[in-house]
């Protein structure tokens, strides 16, 4: 069995544990830097009443505090089935160098987890979206952004 193939069962293993304790959804994610799990998550929605607690985000969660920091360069991210928006969002901004996932969006759709209505509603523009998107200018609103920006002892992330 190739590495791969070996983190991506582990992922599988965290999803099936999901499901048997009946604590969450079917979906398991571990994040692997230089050839070892730093992070595991499952679903953790329902026991944790949080609609984050996706095993994606709290495996990326978990190799960012084994590592001691929030960029992942050099880690891949194995998940049981295709990354949604939020999680695959959450891996771009972790800079996860590669993500190797089992199970294809349709057939997690399949089992009533779709996320194609998701998926349309970022395309539109904020008028057109189901959530209403208002952008209220205001003043002073940049203030943090230029503070930050001018910042000798900000942390770009």
């Amino acid at each position: 069995m190739n590495d791969d193939a070996f983190f991506l069962k582990r992922a599988i293993e965290l999803a099936a544990e999901s499901v048997t304790s009946g604590q969450g959804g079917p979906f398991g994610a571990v994040v692997v830097h230089a050839g070892a799990i730093v992070g595991e998550g499952r679903n953790q929605v329902v026991p944790a009443c949080d609609p984050t607690a996706h095993a994606e985000l709290l495996a990326i969660r978990a190799a960012c505090s084994a590592l001691g920091r929030f960029h992942l360069t050099d880690c891949t991210l194995y998940a049981s089935s295709e990354p949604c928006p939020m999680c695959l969002s959450a891996a771009y901004w972790a800079r996860i160098s590669r993500i190797v996932f089992a199970n294809p969006r349709a057939d997690a759709a399949a089992a009533g987890f779709c996320d194609d209505e998701l998926y349309d509603e970022l395309r539109l523009p904020h008028g057109e979206r189901r959530l209403p998107t208002i952008h209220l200018p205001i003043p002073g609103a940049a203030e943090p952004l230029l503070r930050w920006q001018n910042s000798p002892t900000r942390q770009p992330y």
